[in-house]
């Protein structure tokens, strides 16, 4: 209940002191005066006790739940009102203690009066409670599922509840993962948990977006609506949100919205925004991030699935122990059916509920089979787990991001997805915009494509470099391939299942896309009919050996990738008939030779030949001929010279280029054209033997840079940048001022770096001009003291402020630097570094790691256990972080 109030008041000796006052009407003249100090000093006593009953009041509500009674807070407002009563009282007298007879009888007696009023509200004070408990706040409890495996989270979610800074709050997810049924466990318990909100609102939106249909809920729940309310039914969307608004802005609300596919207008509805102020809570689930950005919340929670001994728990809890103990080897065969379901509650309910029946081994070893070749088939998916996550897909913003949705599931269950080689994959299909010139907006689209795809938690981010898909979504998006299950051969996935050779030619004639990558097919002997087949994925296999009529009737094809077969050494002449074909991946084979009739190929777009080690050189007639070639990739295979470079300026589509440089002439060549340099990506530059110091400015112009290989410059003792001291004004055109911005020189593309063999080489100071590097490798520089030298860096810094280093960078490895004594002269925070590795660097003693260094992002770091029981750290503290860490070989 309340406290009392411990203040006491006498109104009969109040009354008695003042009572002489009153007796006469005479004493209104006579005693004016007095009685004005005696209003004045009975006025203050007022204020006084008011003061302590406030005080009372507000320690009280401080307390869960507690408010001010009614009477209380009236007694209030009648002070504050007779506060300013008396004072105008006085205010007035003060004017009239000179004037005639009747107005000091006229005022004298007001003053009289209020004296006797002020002591009378002043009795009325004294409250024994001051406060009561509210009653729990409106909450219909929903039907609830237990949170098996998620209350870490839920823990987490709740505590921003309690946070008075936070007031909207986003949970986000792939379908079927357990977000609702994390918001269901909240709305409850605001059922049984004292807090002091008036209301628990719950709507569940879904994909209809129906404002109407949330308005009549939120109505419901503050008692404006009901079903037999026609009044309600008839009123605009802005009359209801009026309504709404009226009753929300008097109200400290939470409001649980599930299931939002786009951002909501809050204000519209009728809902007022959380603030400091009203102290209310927002709370909803979604399955896009962007959906938690749009809507503004201040925090944004993924809901991820389940680690492996978490889906356990609840896979036995599904089949029950009734099945699992029916047969001894059940448990261990149950346990490989739980891991297809990916962590993915929605999958684990689902397949654990079918087999809750199953009590023989046989059964289960059939439940693994058809779970790992065709799940849509097992009982229960299609309806239960496709159906629901389909709607995601649906929900994708064009018919392009869905086609690049399910490219994905080609790749082997479980796969690492390299970002570069999907969007290559894509531009080869023709889903991304065409280039202009040497412009980026393919690649670019490519990015916005994946950054759509993890927002709406179709894939998972793996690093900068990589992307997963989940196994359940793959297996969906292989059903939607498939026509959802009507043509099932139209997606043909046998990766990653160690095939010896290729499907029945049976099978071959309905398939638009195949992927049998990484397998162990060694032949090709077939010829199949496949008029619809556009994509073929024969990467990462053994083959030695493609027949001549393989590709006959392969008139659609677009996109080949034979690459990682490193026996091949040669192809068909049919090859050279696929006409349609814009993709051709050859990466990592012994092919020896690329006969004239490429020139056939006009279409192709995408040439990829990194380390075709065997390969001889091409013809320059059959390079010209190929004239929509938009990216040709020759790391470590071809050396580029003179006429090649020249050949490849005239390719007017030109933009993504990977080349090897090994001479001088060929170097100045490359540096003369402003077309080469601007679509150079991978440039490999090395064996530059009589060079003694590498002006690496000289790369200034190659604004598209992603990676750099230098490598064997067994002379060359530094690498400078000559415009160590310049800056350069860049015209800003869009500023109605056309001011000049300065900005120093950086190589801002250029992410991955790796110096080998450079026996001279001291140090890589220069990599302060690399702001965004991800990644860097050294190897073999038996001179090397330092990365970035201590004074050369403070030479830099000395112009002009340079950021620290390595502030992006996700993997360093070291190795074979004998005279390696420092990374960087102080600590860094490395708020990116995933991994580093150092090897046979006996001198490397210190790291540049500090407590925080490891707060944020855990670093994996890897070297030999001599090497890391002799490293010093800055402290026990900082060393103890980096212990889980350490990985030795």
């Amino acid at each position: 209940m309340g406290n009392l109030c411990s203040i006491t008041l006498s109104i009969d000796d109040l009354i008695s002191r003042w009572g002489d006052c009153t007796v006469s009407l005479v004493h209104y003249v006579s005693r004016f005066e007095e009685n004005l100090n005696i209003l004045r000093i009975a006025l203050q006593e007022l204020k006084e006790f008011r003061n302590d009953v406030k005080r009372e009041v507000d320690v009280t509500e401080r307390q869960p739940m507690m408010k001010r009674l009614d009477q209380v807070q009236g007694w209030l407002l009648l002070v504050e009102s007779m506060e300013t009563e008396v004072n105008e009282l006085i205010e007035n007298s003060t004017q009239v203690i000179e004037s005639n007879y009747i107005s000091r009888y006229k005022l004298g007696k007001k003053v009289a009066k209020k004296i006797e009023d002020v002591a009378t509200l002043q009795s009325k004070g004294v409250f024994q409670v001051v406060a009561k408990r509210l009653p729990s706040a409106a909450v219909n409890v929903r039907p609830s599922k237990p949170t098996v495996g998620m209350e870490m989270i839920f823990g987490k979610i709740w505590s921003h509840f309690q946070e008075e800074h936070v007031g909207l709050i986003g949970l986000y997810g792939l379908g079927g993962v357990g977000k609702t049924t994390l918001l269901t466990q909240i709305n409850n318990k605001f059922a049984n948990t004292d807090h002091d909100f008036d209301v628990v609102i719950w709507v569940e939106v879904s994909q209809a977006h129906d404002m109407d249909n949330v308005q009549n809920e939120i109505g419901k729940m503050i008692g404006l609506y009901d079903e037999r309310d026609e009044t309600w039914k008839s009123k605009s969307l802005g009359e209801k949100a009026i309504d709404i608004h009226g009753v929300l802005s008097q109200k400290k609300f939470v409001l649980l919205l599930d299931d939002l596919w786009e951002r909501i207008d809050l204000p519209m509805v009728g809902i007022p925004l959380p603030n400091g102020q009203n102290k209310s809570k927002i709370a909803f689930t979604t399955r896009s991030e962007e959906v938690c950005g749009e809507m503004e919340a201040q925090k944004k929670i993924k809901v991820e699935c389940l680690p492996w001994e978490k889906a356990w728990v609840l896979f036995q809890l599904k089949v029950g122990e009734v099945a699992l103990n029916s047969d001894p080897v059940i448990p261990e065969l149950a346990k490989l059916v739980a891991k297809e379901c990916g962590g993915l509650p929605l999958a684990i309910v689902t397949v654990g509920r079918a087999m809750a029946c199953k009590s023989t081994s046989q059964e289960w070893e059939y439940a693994i089979e058809v779970l790992k070749k065709y799940a849509v088939e097992f009982p229960g998916m299609e309806n239960d787990v496709f159906g629901p996550l389909n709607f995601s897909y649906e929900s994708l913003p064009s018919d392009i991001v869905k086609d690049c949705f399910l490219y994905c599931s080609l790749f082997p269950e479980d796969s690492c997805i390299a970002i570069e080689k999907l969007i290559e994959y894509w531009i080869g299909e023709g889903f991304l915009k065409e280039c202009d010139g040497n412009d980026d907006r393919a690649t670019n689209q490519g990015y916005h494509i994946i950054g759509t795809l993890l927002h709406a938690c179709l894939l998972d981010k793996v690093s900068s470099f990589a992307v997963k898909m989940h196994d359940v979504i793959r297996e969906m998006a292989l059903w939607i391939g498939c026509k959802y299950g009507k043509q099932p051969d139209r997606f043909l996935v046998r990766a990653g299942v160690m095939m010896t050779g290729a499907p029945e030619v049976s099978k071959w004639k309905g398939v638009k896309r195949m992927s049998l990558m990484k397998n162990k097919i060694e032949k090709l002997t077939e010829t199949p009919m496949c008029p619809e087949l556009t994509t073929l994925f024969l990467n990462l296999n053994s083959l030695k050996m493609i027949s001549s009529g393989f590709f006959q009737f392969m008139h659609a094809l677009k996109v080949l990738d034979l690459s990682h077969n490193f026996a091949l050494v040669s192809l068909p002449l049919e090859i050279c008939k696929l006409i349609s074909l814009q993709y051709l991946n050859l990466s990592w084979t012994k092919i020896r030779h690329l006969p004239d009739e490429f020139q056939n190929l006009v279409r192709l777009k995408c040439l990829v030949l990194e380390y075709a080690t065997n390969l001889d050189p091409i013809s320059l007639h059959v390079i010209s001929s190929l004239s929509s070639l938009q990216m040709l990739k020759m790391f470590r295979s071809v050396v580029f010279d003179e006429e090649l470079l020249e050949t490849l300026e005239d390719l007017k589509c030109l933009n993504d280029l990977s080349l090897d440089i090994k001479d001088v002439t060929a170097f100045q060549r490359l540096s003369s054209s402003h077309k080469l340099q601007s679509c150079t990506r991978l440039l490999s530059l090395g064996q530059l033997r009589y060079c003694t110091s590498f002006d690496i400015s000289s790369l200034e112009n190659m604004e598209r840079l992603d990676r750099l290989h230098l490598d064997y410059f067994l002379n060359c003792e530094d690498f400078v940048i000559n415009w160590t001291l310049e800056q350069r004004e860049i015209k800003t055109p869009n500023d109605p001022h056309n001011s000049h911005i300065k900005t120093r020189r950086c190589f801002h593309r250029l992410h991955n770096v790796l110096v080998s063999f450079c026996p001279r080489l001291k140090n890589l100071t220069w990599l302060l001009f690399a702001p965004n590097l991800k990644s860097l490798h050294v190897n073999g520089c038996e001179n090397m003291e330092e990365v970035i030298s201590g004074g050369a860096q403070m030479e830099v810094a000395e112009v002009g402020k340079i950021p620290k280093p390595f502030a992006k960078l996700e993997i360093l490895v070291l190795e074979s630097l004998p005279k390696l004594k420092s990374i960087y002269p102080s600590l860094l925070p490395f708020p990116f570094l995933n991994s580093i590795h150092v090897s046979k660097c006996p001198e490397l003693k210190r790291l540049p790691f500090n407590f925080d260094s490891a707060k944020e992002h855990p670093t994996v770091i890897r070297g030999s256990k001599k090497w890391w029981d002799e490293l010093e750290w800055q402290d026990e503290a900082t060393r103890n972080v980096f212990v889980p860490c350490a990985n030795f070989f």
